[in-house]
Parts: structure tokens; sequence; C-alpha cells
């Protein structure tokens, strides 16, 4: 494969389909200090897909190259671009690449790119790879906030499922339960819900005796697919007073 060849289609394909107009929003909205085409999540997807489609036999040491091609200009769509390459060739990365993942959710410093780098990516390689979980265990006390969420969404697809290992999470949750990082605060809720959805008990026994020190937006997204009993019983143990408080920095994360 000619990576430098297929990295100057790809940016190709999502100038074209950029629009100024939707790159200023975006910009502003994200506050990104990357350049941005405006395009669309969709049509990157679309892009990437077709790309990766065309490179059937693309070696490992070929999609990393490809990925840090695109990677290596700040540009926000090559970079989104990348982590959905790197979602369609997780299967083929191997223990060794954490230290790239590692280095992307650095560089990332937005939700819109490390949420799909944690979830997409690095949840099935630790899935696959469970001694990968020290390095977890590693990212969950890191001093940068968005390796911390990256912890904890790392868990999410298999929680998700019904599977996944809720005692890897939970210690990771409960350290960072009173963090006042909207961020982190967003993640623990986000993934409590998700796992609510198939373990309900689970979620409501590990939350009501923390309910006092979690967050409103913690406590109120962990609650949403809970029954009514037990909604009721972990808001009334959290506080009317926590509850009334409105989120006003949410910018469209799950």
């Amino acid at each position: 494969m000619n990576v430098p060849e297929v990295a100057a289609r790809i940016d190709s394909e999502l100038r074209v389909l950029g629009s100024p107009t939707r790159a200023e929003h975006e910009k502003r909205y994200l506050k990104s200090e990357l350049e941005h085409y405006g395009t669309s999540v969709p049509e990157i997807r679309a892009v990437a897909k077709s790309a990766y489609a065309d490179l059937s036999t693309v070696t490992h040491d070929e999609l990393l190259a490809l990925v840090e091609s695109l990677w290596s200009q700040p540009v926000h769509e090559r970079r989104m671009a990348s982590v959905e390459i790197l979602g369609f060739g997780s299967a083929s990365l191997q223990p060794t690449d954490a230290a790239l993942l590692e280095l992307l959710i650095r560089e990332a410093k937005t939700w819109a790119l490390v949420d799909g780098l944690a979830a997409s990516v690095v949840g099935p390689l630790v899935e696959r790879f469970p001694e990968l979980r020290t390095t977890l265990d590693r990212w969950a006390s890191d001093s940068d906030f968005w390796v911390r969420r990256s912890a904890l969404l790392a868990l999410l697809p298999s929680l998700r499922r019904g599977a996944g290992d809720f005692e890897c999470f939970a210690p990771y949750a409960d350290e960072m339960l009173e963090e006042r990082e909207f961020f982190i605060r967003k993640a623990i809720g986000w993934v409590l819900r998700e796992t609510g959805k198939k373990r309900p008990e689970l979620v409501f026994a590990w939350l009501l005796p923390r309910a006092q020190r979690a967050s409103g937006i913690t406590v109120r997204e962990a609650v949403k697919y809970l029954s009514d009993k037990q909604r009721a019983e972990i808001l009334a143990a959290a506080g009317s007073t926590k509850m009334r408080k409105t989120h006003t920095r949410e910018q469209g994360t799950p």
C-alpha cells in the first residue's frame, strides 16, 4: 500500500465534502485548536469506510502507518478518519499498540476524538488482551482527565452488552466520583446508564450508597434505565438541591 497516496486521497475527499460554515461552527462548538474542513461525521465515516474497504490486504504496520499519516496533520477530519480506520481494523491491533493509542488520546484533547479511541479501539483491544487492564489501572489515575475518561469508556462496550467486568469499572468510578471535571462526571454516568439497560440491579446497588457523593449529572445519567422505585430511592439519597442544578457543558456528549 502506498500510504501517502491513500492518505492524500482521503484528505482530498474530506476537503471536497467540507463546508466553511460548518467548519466555523464545529471549531467554535468543540473549542478546537485544529483546522476544520466542515465535513459531517457521517461523511467522514463513509470516506474512512470506503478507503478501508479498498485496503483488503492491508497489514498491521500499514494500518498504523496510515493512521499516523492522517493524524500527523492538525486537521480535525483527518484525525477523526484515522479513529474510524482504527476501529475498522481493531482486530489486527496488538497489546504493544496501546502506547500509540495512549499518545493519540493525549493529543486528541476533545471528546469527539477521545471517545471513539477509548470505546471503539481500546475497548475491544482490552477485551482480547485482558492483561491490558494494568494499562487501564494506570490511566485511571493519570493527571490528564482525557486519559482518565478513556479508562472508564474502554470498559463501556462490554458493559453495554450486559457482560464486561463491572468490578474493574467500579473502583475507577469510585475514585473519580467526586471529581469536578465535567467530562469525568459525565463518563461515569454514561457507563452506569448503559450498564443499567441490562443490569439495573447492579447499578442500583452500587450507586445508592454513593448517591450523595456523586454529581447531579452522574446521577441523572445513571438512573435513566432503573425502575421507578430504584430511581426514586437514588434521587432521594442524592438530595433534591443537587438534582435541581442544571448542567451546561454537555457539548453533545452521549
